[in-house]
């Protein structure tokens, strides 16, 4: 292929990912390096109460925003270094907490509250969303033709709805008079309230997370199944291996590279997971790494947003997926440089 023939076919995705990928890449790290603040200055301001022939009037001084000839909110940036990155750690919090030996007081610095329940979201579902997938697509190549259709479309569903829909969903089965909730409660004669248990939450954030996602790990194992070796399979039918001898050590080998691949989808998702704090509202309880980045970017009261730290979060979060990656990215490469 001529050089001129490949630049035309590779250059829009080359210019699509610089502007949509390493620009806005470029611009958080900077930015987490770097607070902007509203320029504000003090100003006398008096004021007289309603009167004719005692008025009484009352200076104060007041602080409010610089605005300029266009009657914009006059802003500076400040270059601060590694502190937006101290501020989201919680370093000065987290060292008293050590140095009283308080290792639970951790827990309460948003960063590591967020850490905490995002690595255990992400590396709970992982082997479940796996093993349900497996279990799913065996149990559809083995069914019969008739079945397959029927049973393929509905274990689709679940990934075909809108994430947040089908949090909400989960949630108004269990939350206050939910269906199952009410169910439990007439079964067990007690009172239960799911959205007052921080556990509670977890594990149906955790479920629907399994729900959500299984489906697509079912696609991709089914597909792979269909190119299972048969000649193998029969024979090693005929040496005699059981169902869980011949999947072990033939059917789970072939899916490797496919499991691999199931397993960087899922990290990369999870560890970014934002739909099932909003769907369940669990904030007050359970929060994620994504959520603390969008929570920093809200703005407050007086309409300014943490846009510094929400950057350095969102550089912290990225470095935890690097991470989570690194033994799934090794191996990869392992077997292909083997193969090669």
């Amino acid at each position: 292929m001529k050089f001129r023939t490949f630049a035309a076919f590779v250059a829009p995705s080359i210019v699509m990912m610089l502007i949509f990928i390493a620009f806005p890449l470029v611009t958080v790290f900077l930015n987490s390096f770097r607070i902007t603040q509203p320029v504000v200055e003090q100003v006398e301001v008096e004021t007289c109460t309603a009167g004719f022939l005692e008025q009484t009037c009352t200076t104060e001084i007041k602080t409010q925003p610089v605005l300029d000839a266009a009657g914009n909110q006059v802003t500076t940036t400040e270059w601060v270094g590694w502190l937006s990155y101290e501020r989201v750690l919680g370093l000065a919090a987290m060292g008293e907490a050590l140095a009283e030996g308080a290792w639970a007081g951790i827990l309460n610095i948003d960063f590591w509250k967020a850490l905490r329940f995002t690595l255990t979201f992400t590396l709970i579902t992982l082997p479940l969303v796996i093993g349900l997938g497996l279990a799913i697509a065996i149990a559809v190549n083995n069914a019969a033709r008739s079945l397959k259709g029927p049973v393929i479309f509905v274990s689709l569903l679940p990934f075909i709805i809108t994430p947040v829909i089908g949090a909400l969903s989960i949630r108004w089965l269990f939350y206050g008079d939910g269906i199952v909730t009410a169910l439990l409660e007439q079964w067990l004669a007690t009172d239960i309230s799911v959205a007052a248990n921080g556990w509670a939450i977890e594990i149906l954030m955790m479920f629907y997370r399994v729900w959500h996602v299984a489906p697509f790990a079912f696609v991709i194992f089914y597909a792979g199944l269909q190119t299972v070796n048969q000649d193998t399979l029969e024979s090693a039918i005929i040496d005699g291996a059981n169902r869980w001898e011949r999947l072990k050590y033939v059917i789970v080998p072939h899916l490797m590279p496919l499991i691999i691949f199931v397993a960087l989808i899922h990290l990369m998702d999870a560890y970014r997971a934002f739909e099932e704090v909003v769907g369940f509202s669990s904030q007050a309880y359970r929060i994620t790494l994504q959520w603390l980045t969008y929570d920093l970017l809200t703005p407050d009261d007086a309409g300014n947003r943490a846009i510094s730290r929400a950057s350095a979060s969102a550089m912290l979060t990225m470095v935890g997926i690097v991470i989570l990656l690194i033994p799934l990215l090794r191996r990869t490469w392992r077997d292909h440089h083997g193969k090669s």
